[in-house]
């Protein structure tokens, strides 16, 4: 495994912290508490939103928040490497049902990021809290986290969580899993 990152970060795209995240009604609520909350309890950080539907409610929110739109797919790499931390925030119905981690978490994992995310059951089975991902309970919890973070605690984050998704949770390993499940 390499641990070098496959792409470059960009300027345009850097932030303390970024979430991407289409503007979906059950996720609505929690984005308004996990990363509009974070917004407001720490006012100095700088904030990038990344995602369709949320032009009204950027309009609302303090100065530290830059809003980029929808974000192509082939962007969702730099995104995740160009920011310090990068925010999960699952849809309720994930979140509730637990055991359902995103595709972004693998995403931002594999892109070298530190990853902040909501707190939902089975997280420790995918990457190990406090080394692998942090893990928040709100938004003021967030904006705690992000106070906690120096230029080196997250790409130590963000390697190990590299690692563990390298070596335990890409698709030809859901694969071996479902074949040995159905053998």
């Amino acid at each position: 495994m390499s641990s070098t990152i496959l792409v470059a970060p960009r300027a345009a795209l850097q932030a303390d912290l970024s979430f991407l995240g289409n503007r979906l009604p059950d996720r609505e609520a929690r984005v308004e508490d996990f990363f509009f909350g974070a917004v407001a309890a720490a006012p100095e950080r700088a904030f990038l939103l990344g995602g369709s539907g949320w032009e009204d409610r950027v309009q609302r929110a303090p100065g530290g928040v830059r809003y980029v739109g929808h974000v192509s797919t082939r962007d969702h790499n730099a995104l995740n490497c160009s920011a310090l931390s990068v925010l999960n925030i699952s849809r309720e119905s994930m979140a509730s049902n637990g055991f359902s981690p995103a595709t972004r978490v693998f995403e931002a994992a594999g892109a070298g990021a530190c990853l902040i995310t909501d707190e939902w059951e089975g997280i420790d089975e995918v990457l190990e809290p406090g080394r692998e991902v942090l893990v928040a309970c709100d938004g003021a919890h967030v904006a705690e986290l992000l106070a906690g973070l120096d230029r080196e605690r997250p790409r130590a984050i963000g390697t190990a969580a590299r690692a563990r998704v390298l070596a335990e949770h890409t698709y030809a390993h859901r694969a071996a899993q479902v074949e040995a499940i159905l053998a």
